[in-house]
Formats: structure tokens, C-alpha cells, sequence
């Protein structure tokens, strides 16, 4: 049922060039690890599978070190988003007043899982933990802007507003 409407990595334009030019610029930092991933999604908007062997090689780290560094960060992404990111509070205060409903309705609607992006690549829908609305809980935010006591019409407007 869920789907994964995203860019695979064969349609974005990876620049090998451009990816080790990042990671050179950030080996002789102390601690480079998450400045490079950092820098490399900036580029590229996620960090791209193809710079994976030259960051285990500049810094001599594992694939499995790399791989446990990227999937904690929860803003590290292995593709591409959404033209939209819509983030859902996942914390306490929310979902006491509502919101894990809320969500699982919207994921269940738009037939995605949490990470996942619209076929049309509108929208990616993503968990947050904390938006500091908790005072108007449920909240949600759409880009950079937040959006406090979020019931089905508001995510609706929300969505019809990105073009999901």
C-alpha cells in the first residue's frame, strides 16, 4: 500500500566532481563527518549513494559507520524530497490532542509511509519531534513555515497549497 514516489538517483545529475571537491574541502576539519554530509545535501538535496566510498576512503570509515551517522540524523535524506516537506509533530503534546491520528489519516489519504513523497513529487511527508508549538498542539510544518492547531481542513489547504 505505501508508496515511494521519489527521483531515483539515475534521474538527478550527480557531479563526481562536485562531490569530491565537498568532501576535500572538509577532511582537514576536526570532526568532518557531518559537515560534509551537510554540505553534501546541500548541493545535491540529499547525499547521494555515489559519495558514500569516497567518504569511507578520505576519512577511513565503514560503510556501516557511514550508514549509522546518516540514518540517526533524521534530516539526512538517500533521496531527493519533495518540492514540499511536510513535517508532522510527533511529539508528546501533539499527539495527546490528536495529532498521531491526524497523521496516520493523512499518510493513509496521500498512500505513504513516514519519508515518503506524492507521485506527482509535490510533497514529502516527514516526522518531527518538537516544533515548540506545543501550546497549539497538533502542529505541523510546511517548508519553514509552522502551523499550529493543524485539523484535517488545515492540512487539506496545506496540500492543495503545495499541489498535492
Amino acid at each position: 500500500m505505501a508508496h515511494h514516489a521519489t527521483a531515483s538517483a539515475v534521474d538527478i545529475a550527480i557531479d563526481g566532481a562536485e562531490i569530491a571537491r565537498i568532501i576535500d574541502a572538509h577532511t582537514a576539519l576536526e570532526g568532518p563527518l557531518l559537515p560534509m554530509l551537510h554540505a553534501l545535501q546541500d548541493a545535491f538535496g540529499f547525499v547521494p549513494a555515489q559519495a558514500h566510498g569516497p567518504i569511507c576512503d578520505a576519512l577511513n570509515i565503514s560503510r556501516a559507520e557511514l550508514h549509522g551517522v546518516i540514518s540517526f540524523y533524521h534530516d539526512f535524506r538517500a533521496a531527493p524530497a519533495g518540492r514540499h516537506v511536510l513535517k508532522i509533530c510527533r511529539a508528546e503534546a501533539c499527539q495527546s490532542v490528536g495529532g498521531a491520528a491526524l497523521a496516520d489519516t493523512l499518510l493513509a489519504k496521500l498512500g505513504l509511509d513516514w519519508h515518503g513523497t506524492t507521485a506527482n513529487g509535490a510533497v514529502t511527508v516527514e516526522p518531527v519531534y518538537c516544533l515548540g508549538l506545543c501550546a497549539c498542539a497538533p502542529a505541523a510544518m510546511v517548508d519553514d513555515k509552522v502551523v499550529g492547531r493543524v485539523d484535517a481542513a488545515k492540512l487539506d489547504k496545506v496540500l492543495a497549497e503545495v499541489g498535492a
